[in-house]
């Protein structure tokens, strides 16, 4: 990957060196899909996030976004090296209770901003981690089904497999 339309359109899985596995599909040049596959929040998945996408210089790309629950998330990827680094800054109410955030969030805007109010938000559960990119897909810009389904067990082995293809 060169340019940053090499990078709009990729699906990925990594897995974060504390073994948190996630996935992440670069809808297009604003919006990203993703699903989270173990850890904290695991079981979590979002479609249609807004965030902001950009190459910081050939084949590095940092995708960063703010969740209705009030999470911040600055990601690094490097995908021709399989590489990224991320910083998850988790307010306090979602480390103290992930399980509120466990849902397909799109379905559940209302209590996240909610919660988002009615919890402490600080201090902030800062988790800056590398990761291993473990798959790489091209499924093209606005592909709905890269991301339609809730995380299960063995998704993303039968992604890698080819078992799931979009």
């Amino acid at each position: 990957m060169e340019t940053l339309n090499d990078f709009i359109g990729t699906h990925m899985i990594y897995t974060y060196d504390n073994g948190w596995e996630y996935e992440m599909y670069v809808k297009n040049e604003n919006t990203i899909d993703y699903r989270i596959h173990s850890g904290m929040v695991a079981g979590r998945w979002v479609k249609e996030q807004r965030a902001d996408i950009v190459q910081i210089v050939e084949g590095v790309y940092k995708i960063s976004w703010t969740e209705p629950t009030g999470t911040d998330v600055s990601l690094n990827f490097v995908p021709d090296k399989n590489i990224m680094h991320g910083v998850i800054f988790f307010p306090k109410w979602v480390h103290e209770r992930p399980d509120i955030t466990v849902c397909y969030q799109n379905d559940y805007i209302d209590l996240m901003e909610a919660s988002r109010e009615k919890y402490e938000t600080y201090p902030k559960y800062v988790v800056p981690e590398f990761a291993t990119i473990t798959y790489v897909g091209q499924p093209g810009i606005d592909n709905e089904q890269v991301v339609a389904l809730a995380p299960y067990e063995g998704m993303t082995q039968d992604i890698r497999d080819g078992k799931l293809v979009f």
